[in-house]
């Protein structure tokens, strides 16, 4: 197994995989900028089919997959180096062909928001306090929005959710319990 970067070359088989996956959401625009992460993972072990589109060597280079470690260094975009990159002293000396693999499997990143608001609940009267709310939130979508953002996500503490969420249900928000949401802290690594 190895994990590399996307190459536009990858869309078919990546369209294959979430198509028998099953679920009911789109196939992610990889263009779009806010796809921070887009990585791949293939096979190349004996039995692998190769995938149909791919031909050639890829100008990415592949990674074996190794568990990680602290004492690895860390890319100037924030990544640790695999154990096979740490020894090869960069990534294109040992280079497989990304193009004789199978694609599996993909991970993509993309930014997106957690809303945080800070109103004082004890100024002014209910009514300035809405008009408040407003203000913020036209102002705050706006600059979402200027800065390429698609979407904005709010977690209501337990004690406010139903009343405060129906105050905002009317600003265009949506409860969305389709999905059940998973949080991942990054932990730093120094």
């Amino acid at each position: 197994m190895a994990i590399r970067e996307y190459h536009d070359s990858d869309l078919a088989a990546l369209r294959a995989l979430h198509s028998a996956q099953g679920f009911d959401y789109a196939f992610p625009d990889l263009r779009n900028p806010l796809f921070l992460t887009k990585l791949i993972l293939t096979d190349d072990s004996e039995g692998a089919q190769v995938t149909p589109h791919s031909s050639g060597p890829s100008s990415y280079a592949a990674f074996p997959l190794e568990p990680m470690s602290d004492d690895l260094p860390v890319t100037d975009h924030g990544t640790r180096v695999t154990n096979h990159e740490n020894r090869a002293g960069n990534c294109h000396s040992q280079n497989a062909e990304a193009g004789s693999s199978l694609i599996v499997g993909a991970a993509f990143l993309r930014l997106t928001a957690e809303a945080y608001l800070l109103l004082d609940p004890h100024a002014g009267t209910p009514q300035q306090r809405w008009r408040w709310l407003l203000a913020l939130h036209a102002a705050a979508e706006r600059d979402a929005w200027q800065r390429g953002l698609a979407d904005v996500h709010a977690w209501l503490p337990p004690q406010i959710a139903q009343r405060f969420g129906k105050r905002i249900t009317q600003l265009g928000w949506r409860r969305d319990d389709a999905w059940t949401p998973y949080c991942k802290k990054l932990l730093v690594r120094g």
